[in-house]
């Protein structure tokens, strides 16, 4: 998996039961749309909860992960089928 680390763009659900669902995200002026998520794991950095999704969208895998603590999302890497 490529690395790339940068700040994204994402539309979420919240749905019952307090579990985060990422629908789609934007990365380099192009909307990326979620067909479902492959992995979710929970990861302790600090006073940080990182959430990490590993989704795609039929083209690519790609692992975003939400920061709880300051409430942002990162496109942490990309791997192209």
């Amino acid at each position: 998996m490529e690395r790339v680390r940068e700040q994204i763009r994402i539309a979420t659900i919240f749905t019952p039961g307090r579990q985060i669902k990422p629908v789609w995200f934007d990365w380099h002026n192009r909307k990326h749309s979620i067909l479902r998520t492959t992995y979710f794991w929970r990861e302790k950095v600090g006073d940080a909860l990182l959430l990490h999704f590993s989704v795609t969208d039929g083209e690519a895998l790609y692992e975003l992960v939400y920061n709880t603590k300051d409430q942002s999302w990162l496109l942490n890497g990309i791997e192209v089928k």
